[in-house]
């Protein structure tokens, strides 16, 4: 059996329990190296197999798990975040669907959520946003000409672009054609709830001066939308004495 674990934004102990018990219980660990927490490993048992999947091809991991379900042996492929956002996982799963190894999925706390958590921020505020587009600039690996970067900015909706911390003057010519104001209000997180994480709150004009002047190259997810500034948001109806629910009749 393969489980696919989410290792969770960074701190190690963002671990889900289940995924925290697969670990305990893995024969064999295929992690993320470059973007997984190495504490995450102090879960595992003193005989478990470890094996760096930044330093191996996706043929390379196959085998390795091939090996390990020949000797009837279990391996958790350890991903960053969840394993559903920019994970690589469905190649992965077509193979083993192709060669009958069974596998499921764990879950995990995705760095959007903890991006929001670093700088209290609620995505969808009433009023001011209540949709979400998780998305990316084109680089060496490209994206849908559908989904390019502007045409989303064009919904003025809360953006989180993740793996384009490279590209930020770009990022910012792309967002400001697409329909954002220069002023429009931006964050960037560097590698949230790390121990070294980093944040700072910019605009949209200013996101590769920011960067620049804070150090940032890599490993940051950035924000865009009037919600980084949780400003100008209507009450939640769900809380107001006024409005009736299921369970609650209005008061006033």
């Amino acid at each position: 059996m393969v489980h696919f674990v989410g290792a969770g934004s960074g701190a190690a102990d963002l671990i889900t329990v289940r995924g925290m018990k697969l670990l305990g219980e893995a024969d064999v660990i295929i992690y993320a190296g470059s973007l997984v927490n190495p504490q995450l490993l102090d879960y595992k048992k003193e005989e478990c197999a470890v094996y760096n999947s930044a330093e191996m091809t996706l043929e390379e991991v196959i085998d390795v798990i091939v090996k390990t379900e020949a000797a009837g042996q279990m391996t958790v492929r350890l991903h960053t975040g969840d394993p559903c956002l920019y994970g690589a996982i469905r190649e992965q799963m077509d193979i083993l669907d192709e060669k009958g190894i069974s596998y499921d999925v764990c879950p995990g706390v995705s760095s959007f959520s903890g991006a929001a958590a670093a700088l209290n921020l609620e995505y969808t505020l009433p009023n001011v946003s209540q949709s979400v587009i998780i998305t990316r600039m084109a680089g060496r690996t490209p994206v849908p000409e559908r989904e390019e970067i502007a045409s989303f900015a064009a919904h003025h909706a809360t953006m989180v672009i993740f793996l384009s911390t490279g590209m930020l003057e770009k990022l910012s010519q792309r967002l400001i054609e697409g329909g954002y104001e220069p002023d429009t209000p931006a964050a960037i997180v560097y590698k949230a709830t790390w121990p070294d994480e980093k944040k700072v709150v910019c605009t949209v004009e200013t996101l590769a001066q920011t960067a620049k002047d804070n150090d940032i190259r890599k490993t940051a997810l950035i924000i865009v939308g009037d919600i980084v500034a949780h400003r100008h948001y209507d009450r939640s109806e769900l809380y107001n004495p006024a409005f009736t629910t299921e369970f609650r009749k209005a008061s006033i």
